[in-house]
């Protein structure tokens, strides 16, 4: 039996990041694959693994994540959040160390929609005098 397990939900742009901290040995897996593997870029990856250094327990939990929507990046910093979240809930004291660099607040900025009889959400059709 599982002794330590936390949940968190994790949210950025359209992108929803479940995510289950348990006790073990540092690895990470992202929709059943490793985080080097489902994340191209080392930004990405260091954006996942960002919580675990600042509260420095990378070594002692597990962390699997199921995210969905989104592009890559919003699905990193989804996936940033709810690990915070998670750890939050083990380990209150982390709450300082985590509030402070910003990860348990909801980026809560979203695409603009597009408006009728425009191009886009702010760009305009070219204006013709004549």
């Amino acid at each position: 039996m599982v002794k330590n397990i936390a949940i968190g939900t994790g949210r950025r742009k359209t992108a929803v990041a479940r995510v289950f901290v348990r006790d073990g040995s540092g690895k990470i897996v992202v929709n059943g694959k490793d985080v080097k593997e489902y994340f191209v870029t080392a930004e990405q990856i260091q954006i996942v693994q960002q919580p675990l250094l600042v509260t420095s327990m990378g070594s002692k939990y597990d962390v699997l994540i199921n995210v969905q929507g989104g592009g890559m990046n919003g699905q990193a910093a989804a996936c940033l959040h709810g690990i915070s979240r998670a750890l939050v809930q083990i380990d209150p004291d982390a709450r300082t160390s985590l509030k402070a660099n910003g990860y348990l607040t909801r980026d809560s900025r979203m695409v603009e929609r597009k408006k009728y009889g425009q191009k886009g959400a702010r760009r305009r059709f070219q204006f013709s005098k004549r």
